[in-house]
C-alpha cells in the first residue's frame, strides 16, 4: 500500500478548480507498486502494470481477407479481365491443395481461397468470389481494376515485432484482452486491485431494510460510492454505518487505514459537536479541507491517517458524485497506476436559460433531445438542489458551465457529458 505523508494534501486555502486539483493529486500520490500475473478472463477492467511488447507480429503471415481468388498481380492482364487456370486450394488452417498440373509455384494460375487462409508464395492479390465467373474447363474470369495487394492482410500490418501492443496503465477493455490473446498471452501483469473501506456516520442513519428511528434516513451515499468505486475496479469494504462516537468512529477508522489502500465517507467531516470524524482522523493523522470552484461540490476534505489517504465527500448525493467523479476519481487511478482519463466533454445546445456566479464551474443535470436540427438539445431538470437524487437518475449528463460564464440562453452551445462516460 502507498504511503503518504501527513502534509501530501495540504494545498492551501484558495478555490481550486478541477484540473488544479487533479493535477495535484496526480503530483503528489504514487501508485502502489504490487504487480501480479492475472488470466485474460479475469482481466477485464484491471490495470496493466506493464508495457506488452508483441513477441510476433499480426497478422503472422499474409492472408486472405475474402472467400475468392487469389492470383499474382504480375499475371494479370495490364487492360480488361484475366482468364486463368485455377491451379489450387487454400482454406485456412489447411494446407495448399492443388488442383491441376502446372509449375510447381503455381505461376500463371489462380487459387480457389477462403477467408483467412495464408496466401500463397509470390500470390499477392484476393478477388472477391462475387466478382469472378468460373468457367466449365477449371478456369475463373478476374475482373480488372484491383490494386496489388487487394483484399490481402499483410504480415504485421496490424502489429509488428516489438511493438509495444498495450500501454502500461491502460484500464483493461475486452478488445484489449482480444488483442493480447491474438498475441499469444494466456497471462497479463496487472496491479493488484486498490481496496478502500467505505462508511458513513450518524445516529439518525439507517442502511435498507433496517427500521428507521425518529428523525431517521436511509443512507444512501454509501451504496452510490461502493458502486462507484467497484466501476473503477476497487474492491470495496463497506464499513456501514457508524455512530457518533469518537471512540467508535477512531477505532474503526485505524483499522480500515490498516488494511486498505484508501478510506473514503460522505458527509459529517466539519466542526460541529456530533462530527467525530475529523477529531478521530486528527489523533493519528491529518486532515485539510479543499475548497473546490465546483457547484455542486465545493467542500471536500482530503487526509492521511497512518499513511492510508482518507477522502471526505459532501454530504448530498449530487455532491457526493460530482466530487467522486471529477476529483476522487483520479486519487483512484493514481493508486491503482492507471492513466487517468478525465471526462470527455461532446457539443450540445442549451435548451434551457441559467444564471451563474462567476469564478466557478457549475454542473447542470439534463437530458438530451434530438429534434433532428444538428446538435443534441440538452434540456434541465427542474430540480436543481444538490439533494435531489431523482436528478441523477432521470437524466443523462452533465453540462458543464465555464468559471468565467455568467449566463446561459437558448440556443448557446454548451459541453455535455453523458454518465457512461465517467463513472
Amino acid at each position: 500500500m502507498a504511503q503518504l505523508s501527513d502534509d501530501v494534501f495540504a494545498a492551501g486555502e484558495a478555490p481550486m478548480t478541477i484540473e488544479q486539483a487533479v493535477g495535484f493529486l496526480l503530483a503528489r500520490v504514487a501508485d502502489a507498486p504490487e504487480i501480479e500475473q492475472v488470466g485474460l478472463h479475469e482481466a477485464d477492467g484491471r490495470i496493466l502494470a506493464q508495457d506488452v511488447t508483441a513477441a510476433r507480429c499480426l497478422p503472422g503471415f499474409d492472408n486472405c481477407a475474402v472467400d475468392g481468388y487469389a492470383a499474382r498481380f504480375a499475371d494479370l492482364a495490364l487492360h480488361g479481365d484475366s482468364v486463368l487456370k485455377i491451379g489450387a486450394r487454400a482454406a485456412a488452417g489447411r494446407p495448399l491443395e492443388r488442383l491441376a498440373p502446372g509449375p510447381a509455384d503455381f505461376a500463371g494460375a489462380a487459387v480457389r481461397i477462403f477467408t483467412g487462409a495464408a496466401m500463397p508464395d509470390g500470390f499477392d492479390t484476393a478477388f472477391m468470389q462475387e466478382d469472378c465467373r468460373r468457367l466449365e474447363g477449371g478456369e475463373v474470369v478476374l475482373p480488372a481494376g484491383l490494386k496489388r495487394f487487394a483484399n490481402v492482410r499483410r504480415r504485421g500490418e496490424d502489429v509488428a515485432t516489438g511493438d509495444v501492443a498495450l500501454k502500461a496503465g491502460r484500464r483493461l477493455r475486452p478488445e484489449d484482452l482480444a488483442l493480447a490473446a491474438a498475441l499469444g498471452l494466456p497471462t497479463l501483469p496487472l496491479r493488484r486491485r486498490v481496496t478502500a473501506a467505505l462508511f458513513s456516520t450518524g445516529d439518525e442513519l439507517a442502511s435498507p431494510g433496517e427500521r428507521l428511528g425518529p428523525g431517521g434516513a436511509y443512507d444512501a451515499n454509501r451504496f452510490m460510492l461502493a458502486a462507484l468505486l467497484r466501476r473503477q475496479g476497487v474492491e470495496v469494504s463497506d464499513l456501514g454505518v457508524l455512530p457518533d462516537e469518537r471512540r467508535v468512529i477512531a477505532a474503526a477508522l485505524r483499522e480500515a487505514a490498516g488494511a486498505h489502500d484508501l478510506v473514503l465517507s460522505s458527509g459529517g467531516v466539519s466542526v460541529g459537536e456530533e462530527d467525530h470524524v475529523r477529531a478521530a482522523i486528527l489523533e493519528r493523522g491529518s486532515l485539510d479541507f479543499w475548497r473546490l470552484a465546483v457547484k455542486p461540490g465545493r467542500p471536500l476534505a482530503m487526509g492521511v491517517l497512518d499513511g492510508t489517504p482518507f477522502v471526505g465527500l459532501p454530504g448530498n448525493p449530487v455532491a457526493a458524485f460530482i466530487g467522486f467523479i471529477f476529483v476522487a476519481r483520479a486519487l483512484v487511478a493514481a493508486l491503482g497506476g492507471a492513466v487517468f482519463e478525465p471526462p470527455r466533454f461532446a457539443r450540445a445546445v442549451a435548451g434551457f436559460s441559467y444564471k451563474k456566479k462567476p469564478g466557478r464551474r457549475e454542473f447542470v443535470r439534463v437530458s438530451l433531445v434530438d429534434d433532428g436540427s444538428g446538435l443534441p438539445r440538452a434540456e434541465k431538470y427542474p430540480l436543481d438542489g444538490a439533494a435531489a437524487l431523482t436528478s441523477l437518475t432521470r437524466t443523462q449528463g452533465l453540462v458543464a458551465l465555464p468559471e468565467a460564464l455568467r449566463e446561459v440562453a437558448p440556443g448557446d452551445v454548451v459541453s455535455f457529458v453523458d454518465y457512461d462516460l465517467i463513472r
